[in-house]
């Protein structure tokens, strides 16, 4: 019997397509393992909690029955709607101040998951002809550097607890390894190198708050159908994209899953392996 596979493929078609093939059921309907009943009576705070997956984690929080604490910059009808715990507000991920402020603006206590989801990607595709090295600079910036912003915020201010869990919402296209695979002609750059740093700072804060028992998931959250990959809408059935629903469901599997063991191990949302660095 061969040894179950460690590593995600990096191939993206060839790997929802094994999937398929396999009649993978964590990988083609997560609802076959996943349990929400974890989430009930949870604190859960998500940044971008306004729309896309944000809003679809949001929804789904609320509908096992967590408290859900957005932190966004503008609130939205349907994030409204979900009635949530606490909207803090006026929050742009990549303003210092704005930032070390978010704590004290939370009212009800400690936060049990910390979802740090809000992102930014440059609609047009960045080659040698076109680079926009100011768009690359606010990519780290809102990717990498504003999760750690937020998560400061909330440990510092005393909300991050022993046994809270950070979930950094990264990509797969943060790996380098990857990149010969997924781009083999280069390009993208901005988007890119603001995954990839976005991964090394959450390894890095996993080994800072391993002492204080907080756990940092690092994820992939495996290909959405969300307006921020609207440009790759071509390829969406071929690759295996999801509804942000689903999405959102894969996301807080393994949120469930997460321990002190596999912290700030970078894993694949689709089918729970890893990715490698």
């Amino acid at each position: 019997m061969s040894a179950s596979p460690v590593y995600s493929d990096p191939d993206q078609p060839a790997r929802f397509a094994k999937a398929k093939e396999d009649k993978n059921q964590r990988f083609l309907d997560i609802t076959t393992v996943y349990d929400p009943s974890f989430l009930k009576g949870k604190r859960v705070a998500i940044t971008g909690a306004n729309r896309g997956i944000g809003l679809a984690l949001a929804k789904e929080l609320v509908e096992a029955g967590g408290e859900l604490v957005a932190i966004v910059r503008s609130s939205s009808e349907e994030l409204e709607a979900l009635k949530p715990t606490d909207i803090v507000t006026g929050i742009d991920v990549s303003n210092d101040e704005q930032c070390e402020a978010i704590a004290s603006k939370i009212k009800g206590g400690p936060i049990d998951i910390l979802i740090n989801n809000a992102g930014y990607f440059m609609e047009e595709c960045e080659t040698l002809d076109n680079l926009n090295f100011s768009e690359q600079m606010k990519t780290i910036d809102i990717c990498a550097c504003g999760p750690l912003r937020v998560s400061a915020s909330l440990i510092k201010g005393g909300l991050i607890k022993e046994g809270s869990k950070i979930i950094m919402i990264t990509s797969q296209g943060g790996s380098v390894t990857w990149r010969t695979t997924q781009n083999p002609d280069g390009k993208d750059y901005g988007h890119h190198m603001s995954k990839a740093a976005a991964n090394m700072m959450s390894v890095l804060l996993a080994q800072e708050v391993k002492e204080k028992g907080i756990m940092v998931g690092v994820f992939h959250p495996g290909f959405n159908k969300t307006g921020m990959t609207a440009k790759y809408k071509e390829i969406w059935e071929v690759e295996g994209a999801v509804d942000a629903s689903c999405g959102a469901k894969r996301i807080f599997y393994e949120t469930g899953h997460l321990s002190m063991e596999s912290s700030g191990k970078f894993i694949n949302c689709e089918d729970g392996l890893e990715i490698p660095w």
